[in-house]
């Protein structure tokens, strides 16, 4: 049966168009729910589910066991897991339901894999483009924007040119949960901005975007992580690059220099601060040593 034939398909169709419209939750994030969410009603059809009520907690136990038993590895079971408990949290607040049956079920332990970062010299290497061709032009000035503020490649692409205050030498970004942030800009990737908007002044375009494609459209997330993947071959850098590898080098470079985990926390645009040490991979005995040293409580058996 289709997934959107089944009697628990319209409880999901309404949860999907609530995180789309009023939580407005990313495309990607939006699309994974509803590829999880229509494959675990498939399976529910299977066990004799024909009302999201009937689902209790032996009943989710037995989709994470099919689950794994269809080969679904270990992250990809933690996604459906957490795209059902979204769900029936949802179905709580609506009153559809008095308790979320998957809330007590434990879902396999992902490994964090840490991305790895340029050292300075390959960055080097990778931005060491000179080329009057526009385009060059444009993706060094990507590339230095990238890894000059730390950016996500989202919000590389959604930057307007009013974004940018080439007085201050400051942009401005709209990141996670439309969280708004102003950056400073290095002096490189000014200079290399103002030689694209030279280009860029000569090119239609349908909207603001500053950073366009050779179809005069905003350039997209797909065309830039192409492009900077071509550009690191090209340069002769050893490993692959994309762009949340210079997101990564900015905050480890940034964070080996000036040991300030708090400053490098509000340039990334990260809400929690242990998104952070993870990220820029701090162990740790850095913490407890700066905790020793400045917590006026640490200094134990001092007097």
């Amino acid at each position: 049966m289709n997934p959107s034939e089944s009697p628990l398909y319209p409880a999901v169709g309404a949860f999907l168009r609530y995180i789309k419209v009023q939580r407005q939750l990313s495309p990607l994030t939006c699309e994974s729910y509803e590829r999880q969410l229509e494959i675990l009603i498939s399976m529910s059809d299977e066990i004799g589910i024909s009302d999201w009520e009937q689902l209790d907690a032996p009943k989710v136990r037995m989709l994470l066991v099919r689950s794994k038993r269809a080969g679904l590895g270990e992250s990809s079971r933690a996604l459906r897991m957490s795209a059902l408990r979204s769900f029936l949290d949802w179905q709580v607040s609506q009153g559809n339901r008095m308790a979320n049956p998957a809330k007590g079920i434990s879902t396999p332990r992902t490994s964090k894999h840490l991305p790895q970062n340029l050292d300075v010299d390959e960055v080097d290497k990778l931005l060491d483009i000179d080329s009057k061709d526009p385009l060059a032009v444009r993706d060094r000035a990507m590339l230095e924007t990238m890894y000059g503020a730390g950016l996500r490649v989202s919000e590389l692409v959604g930057i307007n040119i009013r974004h940018v205050d080439m007085v201050t030498g400051e942009v401005w970004v709209v990141g996670k949960g439309s969280k708004e942030r102003r950056l400073p800009l290095g002096r490189t990737a000014l200079t290399w901005l103002e030689k694209w908007l030279v280009f860029r002044a000569d090119l239609s375009c349908e909207d603001d975007a500053l950073f366009i494609s050779n179809k005069g459209k905003r350039i997209s997330v797909r065309n830039v992580q192409k492009r900077f993947a071509e550009w690191g071959l090209k340069q002769g850098v050893s490993s692959h690059i994309h762009p949340h590898k210079l997101r990564h080098s900015f905050a480890t470079h940034l964070l080996e220099s000036s040991g300030d985990l708090r400053g490098v926390q509000e340039l990334l645009g990260h809400s929690s601060m242990s998104t952070t040490q993870i990220y820029t991979h701090l162990d740790f005995q850095h913490l407890a040593t700066v905790y020793d040293a400045a917590h006026p409580r640490a200094k134990r058996g001092k007097s």
